[in-house]
């Protein structure tokens, strides 16, 4: 055998480019999403409880105003009998889950936290009851989507603004049905502006987009909204007429 043709056989195949590993990391998310899709379709029943996500920044300190504020409307919401859900971390998510836990003295409501891994927020806030890690926000965002019938919106940054449009868009495509989306705070009614004179006026949405939102000038007017959309679920409830979490 000539050492031309030992050379030949003496040498590896390439390996798969990386071009080619892309490809096929791009069909298993689609595959993964499909299959998701698919255990959506198929959920043997609607939850029995009603559950309020409430957004918010994690830089609010404890003792403000605005973080005594989140912790009394999560206790009154946990009272009326909402589970609570939140990102699971300091700030104003600390501050729904700690009134959660006040608000579930006399009922048996939880107080949930979806959180997410990044270097500066390294463990849950201790008021969670239950803690689900997720590693990527599109899986967190999904699950927010999934499981609140409500969500309550308070001063918040480009986190609490992704969770807002994420909500907002599924509302506007009917992916979600029948679930109030509340501003609290004077800071939002910019963005509501914005978005009338801007996106609408230039035909980018239509003009009822803006009535899937509400804007919540007093705690009492939150807790109101969030009322009726309990009542409306705990009647659809005893019916048999709860819709769907989510569509896929």
């Amino acid at each position: 055998m000539s050492k031309k043709k030992i050379e030949r056989i003496g040498k590896r195949p390439a390996g798969p480019s990386q071009a080619d590993i892309s490809k096929v990391i791009d069909k298993l998310i689609v595959r993964l999403w499909e299959t998701i899709n698919d255990l959506e379709s198929i959920e043997p029943s609607p939850s029995r409880f009603f559950r309020v996500a409430i957004f918010g920044s994690s830089r609010i300190t404890r003792g403000g105003a605005l973080f005594e504020e989140v912790k009394t409307l999560a206790a009154h919401l946990s009272d009326m009998g909402c589970d609570i859900v939140t990102g699971g971390g300091p700030g104003l998510m600390e501050a729904a889950n700690e009134g959660a836990k006040q608000g579930s003295l006399h009922t048996k409501t939880r107080s949930f936290g979806l959180t997410i891994q990044l270097p500066f927020e390294n463990s849950p806030n201790p008021y969670v009851d239950r803690v689900t890690a997720h590693r990527t926000f599109f899986s967190r965002l999904h699950h927010f989507a999934r499981m609140s019938n409500a969500y309550v919106v308070f001063p918040g940054g480009i986190g609490t603004g992704l969770e807002v449009f994420m909500i907002w868009q599924l509302l506007q495509v009917k992916h979600l049905v029948s679930r109030p989306l509340v501003f609290m705070d004077q800071m939002w009614q910019g963005l509501i502006n914005w978005t009338r004179d801007e996106m609408v006026s230039r035909k980018l949405c239509n003009p009822e987009d803006l009535d899937l939102v509400s804007v919540a000038h007093t705690m009492d007017e939150a807790v109101e909204i969030i009322r009726k959309a309990k009542d409306d679920f705990d009647q659809q409830l005893k019916t048999g007429i709860v819709a769907a979490r989510i569509r896929p």
